[in-house]
């Protein structure tokens, strides 16, 4: 599998968006790879990680991002569930797992009620070793312009998820703890 080939075949004369969502991803690969290689992960879970973390934001392709240069019709906060779906169409139910579960720390049905995000009400939160693992590399990387390639701290990873509470920034220590990831600056 070809996982660059998949997302040109999503991104369809869309090279800005691809740009921006490859780099992004392939930062998180990198940094997922780093962490499985930490936790000892079979060589074949190393593939799944890296084929996963290239392909959790396929789902952009159909949102209504412009920063992104994505013009769908459906709201950012859809994309973990699109990419699910693109991702079950192609034959590949357990990355579209990972691309659905990723969202943040993983959004609870609870979650979705409480914030209203007119979601599927579901459990979307990390249940494997390699969806956490996609996830908490997801974190450090974001896709604002001039931000690709700069990875955030783990402070400013622990600000970020604050706003949705603390329970959230729990988590993201537990997953630090968890593959003995190093605070860095």
């Amino acid at each position: 599998m070809n996982p660059r080939a998949l997302l040109e075949k999503y991104y369809e004369d869309n090279d800005a968006a691809l740009e921006i969502v490859y780099r992004h991803s392939r930062n998180v690969a990198d940094k997922a790879l780093a962490i499985a290689v930490t936790a000892g992960l079979p060589q074949a879970e190393l593939d799944f990680i890296e084929e996963a973390a290239l392909l959790h934001d396929i789902g952009v392709s159909r949102i209504y991002a412009p920063k992104l240069n994505c013009f769908g019709k459906a709201p950012y906060v859809w994309h973990g569930v699109i990419g699910r779906e693109i991702l079950d169409a192609e034959g590949l139910p357990r990355h579209a797992m990972v691309c659905e579960r990723h969202i943040g720390v993983g959004l609870t049905a609870a979650d979705i009620v409480a914030q209203n995000l007119r979601l599927p009400v579901r459990e979307m939160s990390p249940v494997t070793t390699s969806e956490r693992i996609v996830a908490l590399a997801d974190l450090f990387f974001s896709k604002k312009g001039g931000e690709l390639d700069l990875e955030k701290s783990t402070q400013q990873v622990r600000c970020d998820l604050l706003r949705f509470g603390a329970e959230k920034v729990q988590i993201f220590e537990n997953w630090l703890n968890d593959f003995g990831v190093r605070e860095s600056a």
